[in-house]
This record gives C-alpha cells, sequence and structure tokens, in this order.
C-alpha cells in the first residue's frame, strides 16, 4: 500500500500540473468544428445523493475542466446501481466521445463500463473504485486511497486516546464507505458501524441521538461526509454526549466547526480535483493519446484539515473549490 501512495502522489503532482497548463492555455481549448461546437463531449455520472453538496464540488471541478478544454460536459447522476448502470448505458448509446464514471458500486456497474470499452469510447473512474476500476476497463483514477484514509484517521484516534468510535455508513453497499470504517477499526479495535439513511438528514440525526443515549462508552463519532457530520454535531448535544466528532470531506460549515474546535480534523479528499481531473483526463487521452498516472491511481487524498491548516483552506471551503 505505501509503495501505491508514493506512486499516486507522484501522478497526482503531475496532474495538478497539466491541469494548470491548460487552464493557463484554455484560450485555444480543444479542435472545434466549423460551427464552433466543442469537438469531443464528455459524459460524467456519479452516484449523486440529492441535496448533497459534497457533489456540488465534483461538479464545479468538471465544469471548470470542460470550460478551460473547450468539451461539452454532460453531467448525470442516481444513488441507485442499478440507474446509475442506465446512465452510463444512456451515454454509450449516445455516442460520447468519453465517459467519467464513479463506482461506489462496482458490481452493478461493471458490465456496462466494459460495454463502453467494448465501443471504443475511453473511459476513468474517480472518487469510488480504488480496488476495481482497472477489471472493469477504465484507463485511469482519481480518488483517495479510502482504507489508507481510514487508517490515518485511526492513527490520529488511537493516539488521541479514542477506543470506542461509532463509525457512520450513509450508503448501503458503498465499497468507499466500508473501505473508510474497515481502516479506522484496524487502528482502533473497538469501532463499531452504524447503517443511517444518508437522503434523509433527519433520520440520521435521530439515529445518532439514539446510539449516543443508549452508549456513552462512545468516545469519536466518524462520519464519512461532511453532511452526516452536521448530524452528529446536533445528536450528540441532545443525547448530552462527550464524543469527539471527526468527519470525512469538507463544506464551508464543517470547516468554520474545525476553526472553532468543535470538529477535531476532517480527512479531505479534495473532489473538486477529481471532477477537474477525470475530464481533463480524458480530454488529454482523446487528443493526445496520454494516460496520466501510467495505469496507477492518482491520489487527490487523504489530505488532513485540523486547527492548523483551516485558517489556509477556509477561504477555498467557502468559494466551493476545497
Amino acid at each position: 500500500m505505501a509503495g501505491r501512495r508514493t506512486t499516486g502522489r507522484s501522478g497526482f503532482v503531475f496532474a495538478a500540473a497539466m491541469g494548470l497548463a491548460l487552464a493557463a492555455c484554455s484560450e485555444g481549448g480543444a479542435p472545434r468544428t466549423e460551427g464552433g461546437s466543442a469537438s469531443y463531449t464528455i459524459a460524467m455520472v456519479t452516484h449523486e445523493t440529492p441535496g448533497d453538496v459534497f457533489w456540488d464540488k465534483i461538479r464545479a471541478g468538471a465544469e471548470q475542466a470542460a470550460k478551460d478544454t473547450g468539451t461539452v460536459l454532460r453531467y448525470a447522476s442516481d444513488p441507485n446501481a442499478g440507474e446509475q448502470a442506465k446512465l452510463i448505458r444512456n451515454a454509450i448509446d449516445s455516442r460520447v466521445d468519453g465517459i467519467a464514471t464513479t463506482m461506489a458500486t462496482p458490481d452493478a456497474l461493471r458490465g456496462v463500463m466494459r460495454d463502453a470499452v467494448g465501443a471504443g469510447i475511453p473511459l476513468v473512474a474517480f472518487n469510488a473504485g480504488i480496488e476495481q476500476y482497472r477489471d472493469a476497463g477504465a484507463l485511469m483514477y482519481f480518488g483517495s486511497d479510502e482504507t489508507l484514509a481510514g487508517v490515518a484517521a485511526g492513527e490520529r484516534i488511537a493516539a488521541d486516546g479514542g477506543i470506542n468510535p461509532l463509525c457512520v455508513i450513509q450508503q448501503t453497499g458503498s465499497v468507499a464507505l466500508e473501505a473508510r470504517c474497515a481502516g479506522v477499526k484496524s487502528k482502533v479495535p473497538g469501532t463499531r458501524n452504524i447503517q443511517v439513511n444518508g437522503a434523509n438528514n433527519a433520520e440520521v440525526t435521530a439515529t445518532l441521538q439514539a446510539a449516543l443515549s443508549t452508549d456513552p462508552s462512545i468516545d469519536y463519532v466518524v462520519t464519512l461526509g461532511a453532511q452526516q457530520a452536521h448530524a452528529a454535531m446536533m445528536s450528540k448535544e441532545w443525547a448530552g454526549s462527550d464524543a469527539r466528532v471527526i468527519t470525512f470531506d469538507l463544506d464551508p460549515d464543517v470547516a468554520e466547526l474545525i476553526r472553532d474546535g468543535r470538529i477535531e480534523f476532517s480527512i479531505d479528499q479534495q473532489p473538486y480535483v477529481q471532477g477537474y481531473m477525470a475530464v481533463t483526463a480524458l480530454y488529454l487521452n482523446l487528443r493526445n493519446g496520454n494516460d496520466i498516472g501510467g495505469g496507477q491511481a492518482v491520489l487527490t487524498g487523504p489530505s488532513f484539515v485540523d486547527r492548523e491548516n483551516i485558517d489556509r483552506i477556509l477561504p477555498f471551503a467557502r468559494n466551493n473549490t476545497r
């Protein structure tokens, strides 16, 4: 795992440099047809849960990359694995030039992803599916190694004396979320998971409040998304719990809570970069045959955000780019 981490970080530095270079020369953009339309159309298909602002950053990065490269971006999403597979099928049938997709539920998507490759459409994966993207035929992957991220979080919890964390999984069947909790548990064996409905904040809050009220030994609540972090903060207050809260991912309000010392830290996977690089990588592959990362995953995290660096990061969080 350490070897992959080094390779991924090297790839990320290179990928970021390529993105900056594209931004600098974006006026030229992709070759264009006589009508002025972009020569490439890229479909982005995700497992976004409606109302989860995490995906706003993914999309913002993708839209900026499309603007910088002169491509047309078609964004579609569905949290249901079967429906996400249908969206990829629709992209194939509409003869897009490239497809970028998340793989939270790889077993449901592998077949249609292979169909895209068979149809001659270059495909990259991002955000989820780091262990499965090659088998599905994806050329490249951009995202965090979620097992590594969970381990890093667990190490910090253990160092601070945590022994009974509660790890909150907000989407059933997501391999990325399960990997995060497994990583935490590998360093803090007392970790237990709880399943919540991430599409319903009130239900998440009630579920966590009940857990904290009935088990005062819970000393950390580990949420796997910024939206669930807000629910955890309300839950611990209503339950009268002293549990500390950490979270994966970031939003402006979580950043403020970190600055105020109310949330210990965030493990950030930099979703804006994931969206930007997924589109940019497809553009470069279509235009030049480039393969960013050389077949290895390009890591965008884990990157810790805590009181040591929050003042520098907070303006970017407010700008929806971090």
